[in-house]
């Protein structure tokens, strides 16, 4: 099973900087229970992100330069050898680059629409051609946007 894990803003942005333009506690750990014990593929910029490599998960990092390493990343230059790392079971975590080599191979998306319109340099566009299975919405809370946990699958 391929599955994609973001969360991204009524704008399309996923990311400011290298980082997330919003704090949402209930994202971090929705994003902790699905990801825990499976295999993750992200791109350089995404494993980067992280202060170290989140632990219980193994760190598929997908980039073109071949001279690249990083302590706790597996490292893959193609979306082939990435599945292989992986087993053709993975949590696809981004970018936006990643997200779009691994578009016609996902299988679900579990993703956290972030009701806000911050600036960013990242995007992801919508999902179409997909049909939503479950919505959890959840109010605004201080500086905190409203957001929801939906799950998409493809039709």
């Amino acid at each position: 099973m391929i599955s994609f894990h973001l969360a991204r803003a009524d704008n399309g942005v996923i990311g400011r900087d290298g980082k997330l333009p919003w704090h949402l506690p209930a994202d971090l750990k929705r994003f902790k229970a699905q990801t825990i014990g499976r295999p993750m593929i992200m791109g350089r910029k995404t494993f980067e992100s992280f202060p170290s490599p989140l632990p219980g998960r193994r760190h598929i990092v997908l980039t073109r330069d071949r001279d690249w390493s990083a302590d706790g990343a597996e490292v893959a230059h193609s979306v082939e050898e990435a599945l292989a790392l992986a087993g053709n079971d993975a949590a696809v975590i981004g970018g936006a680059e990643v997200f779009a080599l691994f578009l016609d191979r996902a299988e679900r998306v579990e993703l956290t629409e972030v009701h806000a319109a911050p600036e960013g340099d990242a995007t992801v566009p919508a999902f179409v051609a997909w049909r939503e299975t479950a919505r959890e919405d959840h109010p605004a809370e201080g500086d905190r946007p409203a957001y929801s946990f939906v799950t998409l699958a493809k039709f």
